[in-house]
């Protein structure tokens, strides 16, 4: 009996690992399928993000190019805008540089005529030696406006850079005398008007 009890024993056990076993199969394949069901999902989702970020990348380009076409249209209006004004101001720059040419040269025309006219007072005055001097120093102003309303305002610039060049020092006397005049000028006129 004892080796019967110990066979029915065995078997018994076996019979339980055999039974154990078989429960662990099939709950095997139920946890695999699910596992694939999970991997799939898984899967899907990433590519239904691929999708999504390809078309948002996509929506942005295609925004950025319609924004961007729209900013080179609006600097292509303001450049154009730009030069416009740019041509409208060298129009006018030039409108007043050619009536100052016209003002200069006329005052330094009277201001001949008046020292001429006044020649023969200084030579009364004074004597002929200096009455000869106010009359060259007229025929100079004539001569000088004459050349001032001959020349274009590029020869005009032209010559003004080389006095400057040859002559910094009288060419710096000059302006701060004019400088003075004007200050005076239009000093003058505001303390008449207060």
């Amino acid at each position: 009996m004892a080796t019967t009890t110990k066979q029915t024993v065995k078997t018994v056990k076996t019979a339980t690992k055999t039974a154990a076993k078989k429960p662990a199969a099939s709950s095997a394949a139920p946890k695999a399928a699910a596992d694939t069901a999970a991997k799939a999902k898984f899967t899907k989702a990433i590519e239904e993000a691929k999708a999504g970020a390809t078309a948002l990348s996509s929506e942005a380009k295609a925004k950025a190019g319609a924004y961007k076409e729209q900013l080179a249209a609006k600097s292509e209006d303001w450049a154009a805008d730009a030069k416009d004004l740019a041509a409208q101001a060298k129009d006018r720059a030039g409108e007043l540089a050619k009536e100052g040419k016209a003002k200069t040269s006329d005052a330094i025309a009277s201001l001949g005529k008046i020292v001429s006219e006044n020649a023969g007072t200084i030579d009364e005055k004074l004597g002929t030696r200096y009455g000869d001097y106010a009359r060259t120093a007229a025929r100079s102003m004539q001569e000088t406006a004459a050349k001032i309303e001959a020349k274009d305002l590029g020869e005009l610039g032209d010559d003004a850079k080389e006095f400057v060049r040859k002559k910094p020092g009288l060419a710096i006397g000059i302006a701060a005398v004019a400088g003075f005049f004007l200050a005076r000028l239009f000093r003058g006129g505001s303390s008449d008007e207060a």
